[in-house]
């Protein structure tokens, strides 16, 4: 195959990429599928090693989420994040076409003033130069994207859409927060539902956006979640909520729920970091998401939670959305319909913090 053709590979779809390869490749070399690894409790997390990518396990994410201000103070959310997904394709096929391992990218910026969500998708296998994610330390790109941590710690990512573009640094304030049982979180009832987590909440960024040929000077607060695994929902499950907050006291939340067929709490954990470093872990029975307020979606005729009071022990956390169309269609490269969006926190009726909600499986059950 000719340069151009990988080029327009990467255009396609993640299953339009594994079929149209799978078939080019096919007669070189016949053999079973990849096994990948399993998550398992006995191992701990090791830095700077585990900020690096983990090839062995089918699906990882690098998942930056925060806020950002204007020179004029106004807000703005953005998302930028990198997947990476083994295939099932013979990891000893000798092609250099061979998609073992795909590489996607979501970004995106919530704007009041815009109304709606901008956001892009791209999905590349990795190869050629165009698209990787390294081993070691965090260093992923997917063509002209990049996500990178440099020598003093600090990440930076650089996106260009056909909307926005973003370069930012990312520097962290606190040390890693490993969730779960350090850094092992259990997805469901069955032993092997479960990733390799952790957080870095309170990210310092500064930076330059850039939208209709205007540069601004943007500063702000981010989170970051590095997540790996291979079995990581339940067969009844048909998605999750997840939120992390980064707290005006210099606290951090994370919570999920997995929701099952029916639309009930088939999993669900909660990590709370308080400003001096003490940290609780919340069960299932310890975390409920209670729906305040509906968004109908007339892009999908989806129907999203966009406010929620989430209960965690006996602290109830009121979250409102900066704006309410943000929802990210991303068929053509994760497969998933989902609603990430920016959204401020209180506790007991006063101001106490902001961050991301994430709202899967509205559409249709995820499938990872």
């Amino acid at each position: 195959m000719t340069y151009p053709l990988c080029r327009l590979l990467a255009k396609l779809s993640l299953a339009a990429q594994i079929c149209l390869i799978g078939a080019s490749t096919a007669n070189i070399v016949q053999a079973a599928p990849p096994q990948f690894t399993e998550v398992t409790s006995d191992q701990s997390l090791q830095f700077p090693r585990d900020y690096g990518a983990h090839p062995s396990f089918h699906t990882e994410w690098w998942y930056v989420t925060g806020w950002l201000h204007t020179t004029d103070n106004k807000p703005l959310g953005f998302q930028v994040t990198f997947f990476r997904s083994a295939t099932p394709h013979d990891t000893d096929n000798p092609s250099q076409f061979a998609p073992k391992q795909l590489i996607i990218g979501h970004a995106a910026l919530s704007d009041p003033v815009v109304g709606k969500l901008q956001h892009e998708q791209k999905t590349e296998r990795e190869g050629f130069g165009l698209a990787y994610a390294k081993i070691g330390e965090t260093d992923v790109k997917l063509d002209k994207w990049q996500f990178k941590r440099d020598g003093d710690g600090n990440y930076l990512a650089t996106v260009e859409t056909g909307q926005f573009s973003l370069q930012l640094t990312l520097m962290p304030t606190q040390s890693v927060m490993l969730e779960g049982d350090q850094g092992f979180s259990k997805k469901g009832p069955e032993p092997l539902q479960a990733s390799y987590y952790y957080s870095e909440p309170h990210l310092q960024v500064g930076g330059i956006l850039t939208r209709a040929g205007k540069q601004q000077a943007v500063t702000g607060d981010a989170w970051l979640d590095h997540e790996w695994s291979s079995h990581y929902l339940d067969a009844n499950a048909s998605g999750w909520d997840w939120l992390g907050l980064n707290l005006d006291d210099g606290g951090a939340l994370m919570a999920f729920q997995i929701r099952d067929n029916k639309g009930g709490k088939l999993w669900a954990h909660a990590t709370l970091r308080d400003a001096a470093g003490h940290i609780s872990q919340f069960d299932k029975d310890q975390l409920e998401f209670k729906p305040k307020r509906i968004w109908h979606s007339t892009h999908t005729n989806a129907n999203y939670p966009v406010a929620t009071e989430v209960d965690v022990g006996s602290t109830s956390w009121e979250l409102a959305p900066l704006q309410d169309d943000q929802e990210q269609d991303t068929r053509l490269s994760s497969g998933a319909v989902y609603w990430e969006g920016a959204v401020r926190v209180q506790r007991d009726g006063h101001e106490a913090g902001h961050g991301y909600l994430e709202l899967t499986g509205y559409v249709s059950p995820l499938k990872l």
